[in-house]
């Protein structure tokens, strides 16, 4: 199989964050830990590429007070699996503005890595 791709369509808090980010997280946690139990227990995680990322960054202040705007100077992606160095962090944002400060990687650098790693 080349890809399997998994999704969440309601992300967008823009407004109830609280109790819409808790409800979401709850509803996609336990499946990709699960996931990642079941890959590493028959052996399949060396071989296969988890990314994990949303459609861009959001704002670290809240929009009528109770949400988050989109953010496109800071984002967020992971990978596990399919060769990654585990426990691994680059880069970071600053607190208050949600930029980008440190290890800034360019989208087509992230695309790069991820073709790097699918061979």
């Amino acid at each position: 199989m080349r890809f399997i791709e998994v999704s969440h369509g309601n992300w967008d808090h823009h407004n109830n964050l609280r109790t819409r980010i808790t409800q979401t997280t709850r509803e996609i946690d336990q499946p990709i830990a699960g996931l990642i139990a079941d890959l590493k227990q028959r052996d399949l995680l060396k071989d296969t590429l988890i990314v994990w990322s949303g459609e861009f960054g959001r704002t670290t202040t809240g929009q009528n007070g109770d949400g988050r705007n989109h953010n496109n100077r800071g984002f967020t992606s992971w990978m596990a699996g399919g060769g990654i160095k585990g426990g691994m962090r680059y880069g970071s944002t600053d607190a208050a503005t949600g930029s980008a400060v440190s290890g800034k990687v360019h989208l087509h650098d992230l695309h790069a890595t991820i073709l790097n790693q699918l061979g």
